[in-house]
C-alpha cells in the first residue's frame, strides 16, 4: 500500500514498555497476543537500558511499565533505573501480586514515579473469579504500600458483562484505597478479550446503567478523585480515536523487542514489524512500515477519506476493523458510517455468555490449535 507520509513526523511523547508476558493472573480479557513471549526471549535489562536512552533522544517522556506482569522480572528495579536516568516519567502498570514494602522500597529508590493498579471488581471473591486467581487480597495490601510509599495511585478497571454492574463499589473502591484516579476502560476485544467475546459482551441496559453512575461520581467527587470512562465503541457508533492516530504519539516495544504502533498491533498480517535488537528506535518511528502503513490520511478509504471526524478518530481501530472483517484497511465497523457496521450491531444483539465459558489466560498447545475455530 502506498501513501505519502511526512518526511519526519513528531515525535512521540510515550512509551509501553511490555516487560514480559508472565502473569499470576489468567484474566480472560487480557487483550496481550494468544501467542505469548516466552520468558527466554524477552530483552535483558542492559538492553532495556539501550531501548530508554533511544526512546529519550527521540522525545519520550513517560513509560508505562507494564506487561504480564512486571514484578516477575527480578531485575524490574535495573529497568526502573534506566527510565529514571534517561529522564523519563515511570508508571509500574501491575496486578500488585508479589508486591512487598521492601520490593516497593527498592524500586521508589530506582526512580519509580507512579503505580496504576489493576482491580477486576469491587468484590473480593467475584474479583478473584475474575482473576483466574486468589489475588484481591494482594491488591488491597498493595494499595496499602503504595499510598505508604506516598506515590500517587491509579485503578484500572477492565470493565465487561460480569462487572459493569459494580461501578458504584469500584468507586468507592478506590476512595477507600485513597487512589488518586480511577480508569473505567471497557473491554477492547483483541487476544483473549476477543477469544472471549461472547462471554465477555455486555447488554445495552448494563452500558446504559453504568454511564449513569459515571456521571453521577463524576459530578460528585470532582476535585477528589479523577474519574476516567473509556467508552464501549460497539455501541455508541462512533470510532474511537485509537492511540491517538497511527504511530502519532506512541509507541510499543513488546517483551522480545518488537516495536508496534499499538500494543494489538501484532495481530494484523503486513505489517513487518522490525525489532529494537536491530533497528534503530528513531529509524522504526520514523521509516518503518509497522509505524507508517496507517500513519496520516492517504491510507484511509471511503467515507473516512472525506469524513470531518477524520481528524479526530484517525479513521478508527486497524486492530479491531482486522478483528471484525478481516481488512486492517477497512473502515472501523465501530462507525455507524461503515459500510459494516451492520456487522458489529449484530454482534451486540447475541444474547451475552456465562462468565464460566471464558477461556483463561493460559497459553497451551491445545488452546492455541482451537484458537482458529474461535475466532470466527
Amino acid at each position: 500500500m502506498d501513501q505519502v507520509t511526512p518526511a519526519t513526523p513528531p515525535p512521540p511523547w510515550a512509551l509501553l514498555a511490555e516487560l514480559t508476558h508472565a502473569c499470576p493472573l489468567h484474566c480472560g480479557y487480557c487483550s496481550n497476543p494468544l501467542e505469548l513471549n516466552r520468558r527466554s526471549h524477552e530483552l535483558t535489562a542492559e538492553e532495556w537500558v539501550d531501548v530508554f536512552l533511544q526512546a529519550a533522544e527521540l522525545g519520550v517522556l513517560q513509560t508505562h511499565l507494564s506487561g504480564g506482569e512486571p514484578l516477575l522480572r527480578r531485575d524490574l528495579e535495573e529497568i526502573v533505573a534506566a527510565a529514571e536516568e534517561a529522564g523519563i516519567y515511570t508508571q509500574l502498570v501491575t496486578s500488585g501480586s508479589g508486591l512487598s514494602r521492601e520490593r516497593l522500597t527498592a524500586l521508589a529508590a530506582a526512580g519509580l514515579r507512579s503505580v496504576q493498579l489493576s482491580v477486576q471488581h469491587a468484590d473480593p471473591d467475584a474479583s478473584d473469579r475474575i482473576a483466574g486467581s486468589r489475588a484481591f487480597a494482594a491488591k488491597e495490601a498493595a494499595a496499602a504500600l503504595v499510598r505508604e510509599a506516598e506515590l500517587p495511585l491509579g485503578v484500572n478497571v477492565v470493565l465487561h458483562r460480569h462487572n459493569l454492574d459494580a461501578i458504584d463499589g469500584l468507586v468507592e473502591l478506590a476512595l477507600r484505597w485513597k487512589a488518586d484516579r480511577i480508569e473505567l476502560a471497557n473491554t477492547q476485544f483483541y487476544g483473549w478479550g476477543l477469544l472471549n467475546r461472547e462471554a465477555l459482551m455486555p447488554g445495552r441496559d448494563q452500558i446504559a446503567r453504568a454511564v449513569e453512575s459515571v456521571s453521577r461520581w463524576k459530578e460528585q467527587l470532582e476535585g477528589r478523585l479523577d474519574i476516567v470512562w473509556v467508552a464501549p465503541d460497539y455501541f455508541d457508533g462512533v470510532a474511537k480515536p485509537c492511540m491517538g492516530g497511527w504511530g502519532a504519539v506512541s509507541l510499543t516495544v513488546s517483551p522480545d523487542g518488537t516495536a508496534l504502533p499499538c500494543p494489538a498491533a501484532a495481530s494484523l498480517p503486513g505489517l513487518d514489524p522490525v525489532n529494537v535488537r536491530d533497528h534503530a528506535l528513531r529509524w522504526i518511528w520514523e521509516k518503518s512500515k509497522a509505524f507508517t502503513l496507517y500513519r496520516g490520511e492517504e491510507w484511509m478509504p471511503s467515507p473516512c477519506r472525506s469524513c470531518e471526524r477524520r481528524t479526530q478518530d484517525f479513521g478508527g481501530c486497524r486492530c479491531q476493523a482486522f478483528a471484525l472483517t478481516g481488512d486492517a484497511a477497512r473502515t472501523d465497523p465501530a462507525c455507524a458510517l461503515s459500510p459494516d457496521h451492520a456487522m458489529l450491531t449484530a454482534l451486540t444483539r447475541t444474547p451475552p455468555g456465562d462468565l464460566s465459558a471464558v477461556v483463561p489466560r493460559r497459553p497451551t498447545t491445545a488452546l492455541r490449535s482451537a484458537v482458529p475455530g474461535a475466532l470466527t
